[in-house]
């Protein structure tokens, strides 16, 4: 790893010379090309772009968002050994409303601002220590050489970067002393306690900006940024009080709502410039599910035949009980319209399965239980990273070809020895 450090060093280091203009033009031919050769993050970002229900996207405005989202990120990285030798930052970042968070930082008052993954979200921290001095919580990444070097950049205005691990303890510390403190919050966080509907889908989320808040009464800022013509505009929201009056569970709910709200609210004016890549909709811990199985939006399609589809209805129950906290999407044929089922996102019915070729972006996981298998390969075109059917189910679980399918389904997408418990359906 120190080895692909060094070599990324002395490639990027000619970048550094560069105007950001520039930057940024090679960024969207690379971010371009990046869309079509990374096929895991493409569908990634696809899907999640589909699942955003409050967007309300065509499937080109979804592709077309898709895009700028890669140009965006390959951007960023570009930037990583500009921004290492970069000394006066004001050429290229604009904060158009410091003042309110100034006056709160001069009078001593911690504040707690609150981010997501828009533009380059690395400055954030290195315009706000130019003007205040904080700390923000940073996540550590597999390449330590590569990743002291972030910190490098991100820590050369003054600010200091903590782990997760420790964040609790130095936040309360800082927003005690009135040091701001920097999170980055739109991260799925399946074992939170808390969702709020993130772009209309429920969306599992840390609670840590508002706890902070809530225990030593500091205020959230909402930070946004946005790219335009080369250079970055960063915009903060009026400061969100914790009411102490509140119980803290109460309060903690109120005042993540409010700062989500704001966040969702500023990412759709420019969806292409947010981090589509990430797993924000993360339903499950890794605990029960493989990972290579565990997607947040599954598709099933049961069969036509009366005998088939009697038979995959008795084991629903299963499927629902593996995939308990996630969206799944039922196609049903329309003459069994009036059976009851399990409890589903949406419920689609058909009356030939020549009406299942749609263009749909959703879909992470497809189980086809038709006689169909031409549907495999339309919805691996899509962004389904697998399309199961029974005798792929059987090839997986490793198991002798009497098992009913309850048992197959176990064995195929759940760790060992985890207990599927009845009591997730709903």
């Amino acid at each position: 790893m120190i080895i692909q450090y060094y070599i990324l060093r002395i490639l990027t280091y000619p970048i550094r010379f560069l105007p950001y203009k520039t930057i940024h033009f090679l960024g969207k031919i690379i971010g371009f090309l990046m869309f079509f050769i990374l096929k895991d993050f493409r569908k990634r970002a696809l899907s999640n772009l589909a699942l955003a229900k409050d967007l309300n996207l065509t499937n080109e405005q979804i592709k077309k968002y898709a895009i700028e989202s890669f140009q965006n990120l390959t951007i960023n990285i570009l930037e990583y050994p500009k921004f290492t030798y970069e000394k006066d930052f004001s050429k290229v970042i604009t904060c158009t409303n410091p003042t309110i968070a100034k006056k709160l930082y001069n009078q001593g008052q911690g504040i707690i601002f609150f981010c997501g993954h828009q533009a380059n979200w690395e400055v954030l921290f290195l315009d706000g220590n130019i003007r205040m001095k904080g700390i923000a919580i940073g996540k550590p990444i597999k390449n330590k050489k590569l990743y002291q070097w972030i910190v490098r950049i991100r820590e050369k205005n003054g600010g200091k970067i903590i782990s997760p691990k420790n964040a609790l303890k130095e936040g309360l510390r800082n927003l005690r002393k009135g040091v701001f403190l920097g999170i980055v919050g739109d991260q799925g966080m399946p074992d939170s306690s808390y969702s709020f509907p993130f772009l209309g889908r429920r969306a599992f989320t840390t609670t840590a900006p508002a706890l902070l808040a809530y225990k030593t009464n500091s205020p959230i800022i909402v930070a946004s940024t946005k790219r335009t013509h080369g250079r970055y505009e960063i915009t903060y929201s009026l400061p969100i009080w914790p009411n102490l009056s509140n119980p803290i569970d109460i309060e903690t709910k109120n005042l993540m709502d409010k700062s989500l709200f704001i966040l969702q609210e500023s990412i759709k004016k420019d969806p292409g410039q947010w981090l589509w890549q990430h797993n924000r909709w993360k339903q499950q811990t890794p605990k029960n599910i493989y990972k290579e199985f565990r997607k947040e939006s599954i598709c099933i399609i049961l069969p036509t035949d009366k005998k088939d589809f009697l038979y995959i209805k008795e084991h629903l129950l299963t499927l629902k009980n593996i995939y308990y906290k996630d969206f799944i999407f039922l196609f049903v044929p329309d003459k069994y319209k009036d059976i009851s089922l399990i409890d589903a996102e949406e419920s689609h019915y058909f009356s030939s399965t020549k009406q299942l070729f749609i263009k749909d972006y959703r879909f992470k996981i497809v189980f086809n239980f038709s006689n169909n298998k031409k549907l495999n390969k339309h919805f691996l075109k899509f962004s389904a990273y697998n399309v199961l059917d029974i005798e792929k189910l059987k090839i997986l679980s490793k198991m002798s070809k009497n098992n009913d399918l309850s048992t197959v389904l176990k064995k195929a997408l759940c760790r060992p020895n985890i207990t599927i418990s009845e009591n997730h359906a709903s």
